[in-house]
């Protein structure tokens, strides 16, 4: 070995070895202080939804008029209302409504946006034609005019703006799911299930669908956000549950008759609307940009 090689061997060996430890700093990276908020955040909503005790939230209906929009303090964290509710209790208690809803819709939009979907890419020809203009009118529409139009026309109440909001949501999950289905059913190993005789019904259920749903859940993250913001805004405009339910949406429709006088009936809910939309929205990008770095 010449006295160059020999003087070259230890910084390349030593350059390779420096690859595995860069490579083990780098997938210990943590997250981001945002992420870590936006969970920190949805475990304390999901805590509302089955435990609002263990928040400390009493009688959401609880009245006491004499104590009616006193400024919060310890006795009441966030203040009382017009007619002396517990603003925290409300606030704790109505993430029940303002979730439960949102997720009711956004079921509803991956249910029926994956069937019509799956049927668009499967079917292809007049029929895939056909609902694809379904999906393209739909889409003409605002989001929140047409759900607007659909609690209108069906029912005036949580069902209805879950219904509203779901269907409004059809067209997004759909072309994701068509697109997909395309791509899934096209693909090597689906063309030689079929070669070996495996019925259309099979492959749909072994192949298309488990690779297709995948996909999906990603956008149901990042549109639960979304959602919540829907239903909070039909639930404003009166189209969702009525007084005395303590849904954000509701509650801040009642505070805002007293905002010469007192904000926090109307700011705190409409905070935790503003910090529910913010931590899906950062949860489910964060989630999309890991799965992301996963397939490349």
């Amino acid at each position: 070995m010449s006295s160059d090689n020999a003087a070259t061997l230890p910084y390349a060996v030593a350059g390779e070895a420096a690859k595995p430890a860069l490579s083990t700093t780098t997938t210990r990276r943590r997250l981001p202080a945002p992420v870590l908020i936006a969970i920190a955040y949805v475990l304390v909503l999901l805590v509302a939804v089955f435990a609002p005790g263990v928040l400390g939230a009493g009688d959401p209906t609880a009245a006491s008029p004499e104590r009616a929009l006193e400024a919060p303090s310890a006795a009441h964290w966030f203040g009382t209302d017009q007619l002396g509710r517990d603003v925290y209790s409300r606030v704790v208690v109505g993430t029940k409504w303002s979730l439960g809803i949102a997720l009711s819709a956004m079921l509803i939009g991956v249910v029926g946006g994956t069937a019509i979907g799956l049927l668009a890419g499967l079917a292809r020809g007049v029929l895939d034609e056909f609902l694809s203009r379904f999906f393209d009118l739909l889409s003409s529409f605002p989001g929140v005019l047409l759900a607007l139009l659909i609690a209108v026309l069906w029912d005036r109440g949580p069902v209805g703006i879950a219904v509203a909001v779901g269907v409004s949501s059809i067209p997004k999950f759909g072309r994701i799911i068509r697109s997909r289905t395309i791509q899934v059913a096209g693909s090597d190993y689906v063309t030689h299930a079929v070669l070996f005789g495996h019925s259309r019904a099979r492959n749909v259920v072994r192949h298309v669908l488990p690779n297709v749903i995948g996909s999906i859940g990603l956008v149901a993250a990042i549109n639960i956000g979304t959602a919540v913001l829907a239903v909070s805004g039909l639930s404003f405009l009166q189209m969702g549950p009525q007084p005395p339910t303590p849904e954000w949406g509701v509650m801040v429709a009642e505070g805002r008759n007293v905002l010469r006088i007192a904000t926090w009936p109307s700011l705190f809910p409409g905070g935790a609307i503003v910090l529910a939309v913010v931590a899906f929205v950062v949860l489910g990008h964060h989630i999309q940009a890991r799965f992301e770095g996963r397939l490349k």
